[in-house]
């Protein structure tokens, strides 16, 4: 058992770091560079991305996945010191998702719908996205996911030490 929850807690740690990540290059180099851009760029880049990132891998293991792997490690850790690190990771994350699918992706679904950039008012649809708004909620979420992130960390350390420890 403990090696299934070693094993857990180690797959929550890094599928959440990896969430964080994407969340932070997000905020800091993809979205600042697409704000220097033309509206037609800008429409037309972050629609692309946006479909290209609806994929199994980071929707399954990554996304959903830091949240399935952080509930099963909190699961297996239900008696040890971990636990409240874990279970306050997974709120965060919670948190992070609920963002996610409450502001993040209902502006993305709108900025995919209005169409092709070669044919629409690309100035329009890039006013009604709320690039503001999009940025400052995916900074929440990168914040959110990394606080997350280092939580398990610590809580992979705590049962370290204590699997280190000799019992009594």
């Amino acid at each position: 058992m403990n090696g299934l929850r070693v094993a857990s807690l180690m797959a929550a740690t890094m599928t959440t770091g990896l969430v964080a990540g994407v969340y932070a290059i997000y905020a800091n180099a993809f979205m600042p560079g697409l704000a220097k851009t033309d509206d037609k760029t800008f429409v037309g880049a972050f629609t692309a991305v946006d479909r290209a990132i609806v994929n199994p891998l980071f929707l399954g293991l990554g996304f959903l996945g830091a949240a399935l792997f952080t509930v099963l490690a909190g699961l297996l850790s239900l008696k040890e010191k971990a636990l409240p690190w874990i279970a306050v990771a997974f709120v965060l994350y919670l948190v992070t998702i609920i963002v996610t699918i409450a502001v993040n992706v209902p502006l993305n679904d709108a900025l995919k719908a209005v169409g092709d950039p070669a044919t629409i008012d690309v100035a329009a649809a890039r006013a009604a996205f709320d690039e503001s708004r999009w940025v400052a909620f995916n900074l929440l979420r990168t914040i959110l996911a990394l606080v997350s992130f280092g939580l398990l960390g610590w809580a992979l350390y705590l049962t370290g030490k204590s699997a280190a420890q000799p019992s009594g």
